[in-house]
């Protein structure tokens, strides 16, 4: 980040543009012979009315080079720099060893409030593999904003409103063998299902269950005490699964919480007009817009989900003034954040271009799709378990003098299992395959946890050896091997691909990073002797060592994984 920095800055003396508008174009040639970073000249063309190939030449004879950077050279409609290794590597290493796990870390947030809403649960239904994207890629946001230097507020949008607690109550009333405290969320939706497997062959069930819902709009006590219970099991059980996603959430305010804020939205689209009646039903038309009317009030009156998320994204602009509010929720809910989307954009509310909606892909089963109404679905601990399972088998029989092996497993298992999600851009499909998921070769979370602890392992070994390595003394200029300079490049970068994963709201980019920064050290490990090399030189590469080590717990982390210190 600090050579791009130097570069734009450079350049923006003779382009006769913006060091930040510069530093945004310049890029990293896919071919290290290319140069380490290169500056696209053609954006420039038009303004300086030229050809990118003379814009690249002239340049090359003009820019004044900064530290760090040994030369320039024109290559078509792009100027390539080369860093200066010495220089490079001394650079990226002294300022992970004195920054440690704030490497990366920038104030770009100014403690400005970033509001990122994920996992969003239903109560009284299974907390399932479909959840997982949103649960990894929210958890992953919240910890890359914080890094930055925003205040994420993350947020658990609950599903914890509607009919659907009025079919709970009946399936309950009618089948529930023993009370809800004593219950498991299973066997809710045990009964949530064979509500739907009833009420198809008696029709009067539905107006039962609305009956009761109304009861509990109403306060009832009974109703609402049974909605409670619901609500209160759910959470505990749920809860149990955060713990070990290592997720948390800083608020729980769900669908109920803004029942007593839709009425002032409604008459405030009222007052402007933009809330019509049609057949009944209180919508907003949007077909000037090319979309369907957004329904906020069905003919008998009930809220929608558009309803509620107007109260929601009112409410939050108020309460923490955010600089940005995400919704990391599956594309399949796209037309609905346009909608209302723009319908905020209508009632002058100009804060909602900071509102996006970070969608991504649906997950599926191999044999169909997911449905909690026909108990088609897989639920996320059962995943946890068995991948943790399977982690523990791997780890009998290959480190059996392991100590803590359990928590390692549990650690390894679960990381296996969010890696799969996050290693992808997020907008892709993906169908769940327990054979996928719980394969620990490749490109997976487990290789760069085994990475993070060789590199624990190496330091260990050698502090045995010779004593805790004095990193203040190292040489950095003895790293000149292509290996060595690898990764000095790949742990260069990191900070960058934090930047653009929060630009982007793509938790991706950090992953791949961290993935580079592992099979960079391993190609470093099997190329170079490090304990047993001459004083100095040994020094170097365990001050390199150090440095991926660091930096692999922080991808690690940032992207929901432990790193543990032995596998």
């Amino acid at each position: 980040m600090e050579n791009k920095m130097a570069i734009a800055a450079a350049l923006a003396q003779q382009a006769g543009a913006s060091a930040a508008d510069l530093f945004e174009w310049i890029e990293i040639p896919p071919n290290p012979d290319m140069g380490d970073y290169a500056f696209p000249c053609f954006r420039l063309a038009k303004q300086l009315k030229k050809a990118p190939p003379a814009i690249a030449a002239e340049l090359a004879r003009s820019v004044a080079l900064p530290v760090g950077i040994s030369r320039c050279e024109a290559a078509g409609g792009y100027l390539n720099f080369f860093a200066d290794k010495s220089a490079y590597a001394l650079g990226v290493l002294t300022r992970i060893l004195r920054e440690g796990e704030a490497y990366g870390r920038a104030a770009l947030g100014g403690g400005r409030n970033v509001c990122v809403e994920y996992s969003s649960v239903n109560i009284a239904k299974p907390f399932h593999i479909g959840h997982l994207p949103s649960t990894a890629i929210g958890n992953s946001l919240y910890r890359i904003y914080d890094f930055l230097g925003y205040h994420a507020v993350s947020i658990n949008h609950l599903g914890d409103w509607g009919t659907q607690f009025g079919k709970m109550i009946v399936a309950y009333k009618r089948w529930g063998a023993k009370p809800i405290t004593a219950c498991t969320v299973r066997e809710l939706v045990g009964l949530y299902v064979r509500f739907h497997e009833e009420a198809e062959a008696q029709p009067g069930l539905n107006e039962e269950a609305r009956a009761w819902f109304k009861r509990i709009e109403q306060g009832d006590e009974e109703a609402v005490a049974l909605w409670k219970q619901f609500k209160d099991l759910t959470l505990f059980e749920v809860g149990k699964v955060y713990e070990r996603l290592g997720v948390r959430f800083d608020s729980y305010a769900g669908e109920s919480f803004y029942e007593d804020k839709m009425q002032p939205v409604l008459d405030e689209l009222r007052e402007k007009g933009l809330l019509k009646v049609d057949d009944g039903a209180s919508l907003v038309d949007l077909s000037a817009y090319d979309m369907p009317p957004c329904i906020l009030l069905r003919s008998d009156g009930a809220t929608l989900y558009a309803t509620r998320d107007l109260a929601a994204a009112i409410y939050r602009k108020g309460h923490y003034d955010f600089v940005k509010s995400l919704y990391v929720v599956a594309y399949q809910q796209n037309l609905h954040f346009r909608q209302f989307f723009k319908v905020l954009e209508l009632m002058g509310r100009t804060w909602v271009q900071d509102c996006e909606h970070v969608q991504f892909g649906m997950v599926s089963m191999e044999e169909g799709t997911l449905s909690t109404r026909h108990g088609n679905v897989v639920y996320l601990e059962d995943v946890l378990d068995a991948a943790a399972a399977k982690t523990l088998e791997i780890m009998r029989e290959k480190s059996p003098d392991l100590e803590n092996m359990q928590a390692a497993a549990e650690a390894v298992g679960v990381g296996a299992v969010i890696w799969g999600v996050l290693y992808n851009s997020r907008i892709k499909d993906t169908s769940f395959s327990w054979a996928k998921v719980l394969n620990f070769d490749g490109e997976t979370g487990p290789y760069v946890q085994y990475t993070h602890a060789r590199c624990c392992s190496v330091l260990r070994k050698a502090a045995q050896e010779y004593g805790e390595a004095d990193f203040t003394a190292l040489d950095a200029a003895l790293l000149t091997d292509d290996a060595s300079q690898a990764l000095l490049k790949a742990l260069g970068a990191f900070p960058d691909a934090i930047a653009a994963a929060a630009q982007k709201n793509e938790p991706y980019l950090v992953a791949r990073a961290t993935m580079d920064i592992a099979a960079a050290y391993n190609k470093f490990y099997y190329d170079n002797r490090i304990i047993d090399s001459a004083d100095a030189l040994r020094n170097a590469r365990l001050g390199l060592t150090q440095a991926a080590r660091t930096v692999l717990k922080t991808g690690l982390y940032l992207v929901g994984l432990q790193a543990p210190g032995r596998m």
